[in-house]
């Protein structure tokens, strides 16, 4: 593994990590973008170590689309709850109307979120040959 896919594991551990920390403290918007940035950064360590340049989209399954074709079994994620967890990218981080999202977001959102994050990121680990 190189260098620059091992940087781009780190910080999808760092971002689970956090998302994990603000669940934790009652921030669940906040948990469920972070496992999303997770999740996020653990595919493109995957399309980056297979010699591809990750494409600029936020979105789960455009990413894993993005892995299909290179020959990679990605059967594990197709159960991923990974179109929710991108439409938490902005869905948490603006006001819709009247509400902000920490009155939207809770524990029954952050802890699927988390759940995907941490598969995407076994999965990423695994294919990579780093299990831990």
């Amino acid at each position: 593994m190189t260098p620059r896919v091992e940087a781009w594991l780190r910080q999808a551990t760092s971002d689970l990590a956090v998302a994990r920390l603000t669940a934790s403290a009652g921030f669940h918007a906040q948990a469920c973008y972070h496992a999303g940035q997770a999740a996020e950064k653990a595919l493109k360590a995957l399309l980056i170590a297979s010699g591809t340049k990750p494409p600029y989209s936020h979105s789960l399954s455009n990413l894993v689309a993005a892995l299909a074709p290179l020959g990679l079994d990605i059967t594990a994620l197709d159960g991923l709850r990974l179109r929710q967890l991108s439409r938490m990218g902005s869905e948490t981080r603006y006001p819709e109307d009247d509400e902000a999202p920490v009155d939207r977001f809770d524990a029954n959102d952050s802890a699927p979120a988390l759940a995907t994050a941490e598969a995407v990121i076994q999965f990423a680990r695994a294919t990579l040959g780093q299990d831990s």
